[in-house]
């Protein structure tokens, strides 16, 4: 049975994800100095952290190159300040989830309740150990239910991505291999989009990948095995352990009216064409 961490992320995750694509993001990160392109993206998700260097920030982008973050990410800091990045973000969520809602769905009760529930949901989670949640855990709370609700979904998000390299670490699972694993699943990126948005070289995902086989976690045609299966299971199953607390915290009834709400929420944003085309296998991210 599906575990009810597991349930509620996968339809709350578009509504976070999305900002990452969204052109309010470029046209306001852009309006600020940063350069367009990845450095919007990937500095304002940084950016609550402070102006973090490259090793804090490589040591929690578990799966990103650091020679892309080298290039996008402590250059940010010298065009705009964190807290303005920040500032700006919560603006581009704004107009983003108003274009890809509308407003009758802005203003409808049920969009309120599940910014309530989600809220309720991220008052259960934790800072000890885990970084990137703490640090969005110290943002003010938006006023606009919408955004509101961006906010509590983003925080169970990083809460869930802390603890999930919590784990692969625990399994001596490094971060390449990391999403190489995940993307041979067909849960996330296809394999172009994983190595253009991650920054790895073609060269350096075949290296790692050939390491997989010879350990016998994929196939020569890059699917998993029987063991690669049984290893992305117990990624999965002790990341749902160390995501269940706020799901507890909110009760079994009020988790399953805020999936049904997320559910939905999230697939509008989708049918409004949030992601674009060839970068997810996963089908929560597809109009299809």
């Amino acid at each position: 049975m599906d575990h009810v961490a597991e349930r509620c992320h996968r339809v709350l995750e578009p509504l976070h994800a999305m900002i990452n694509f969204a052109p309010e993001l470029q046209e306001l990160m852009t309006g600020i100095g940063l350069k367009p392109g990845r450095m919007c993206a990937l500095a304002s998700r940084v950016a609550p952290l402070g102006a973090v260097t490259l090793g804090a920030v490589s040591g929690v982008f578990y799966t990103f190159n650091p020679e892309l973050i080298a290039r996008l990410v402590p250059p940010a800091w010298t065009l705009a300040s964190p807290e303005t990045i920040v500032a700006t973000r919560f603006e581009a969520v704004d107009a983003a989830l108003r274009r890809l809602l509308g407003p009758e769905t802005i203003s409808s009760p049920e969009l309120a309740e599940a910014a309530t529930l989600a809220r309720e949901a991220a008052d259960g989670c934790v800072a000890d150990g885990r970084p990137m949640y703490a640090a969005h855990a110290q943002l003010d709370w938006p006023a606009e239910p919408h955004v509101a609700l961006w906010h509590a979904v983003t925080l169970l998000r990083e809460f869930r991505g802390d603890g999930h390299v919590v784990v692969l670490v625990g399994h001596g699972v490094d971060g390449l291999p990391a999403l190489i694993t995940h993307t041979a699943t067909g849960g996330g990126f296809v394999v172009p989009a994983a190595k253009k948005l991650r920054g790895w070289s073609d060269e350096q995902w075949d290296e790692a990948a050939e390491r997989l086989r010879q350990d016998g976690v994929i196939d020569e045609a890059g699917r998993l095995t029987r063991r690669g299966t049984a290893l992305r299971q117990e990624l999965e199953d002790g990341t749902n352990r160390l995501a269940e607390r706020p799901w507890t915290r909110l009760g079994h009834d009020k988790a399953e009216r805020l999936h049904d709400l997320g559910a939905a929420l999230s697939k509008q944003i989708v049918a409004a064409g949030a992601f674009p085309d060839g970068i997810f296998a996963d089908p929560r991210f597809t109009n299809r």
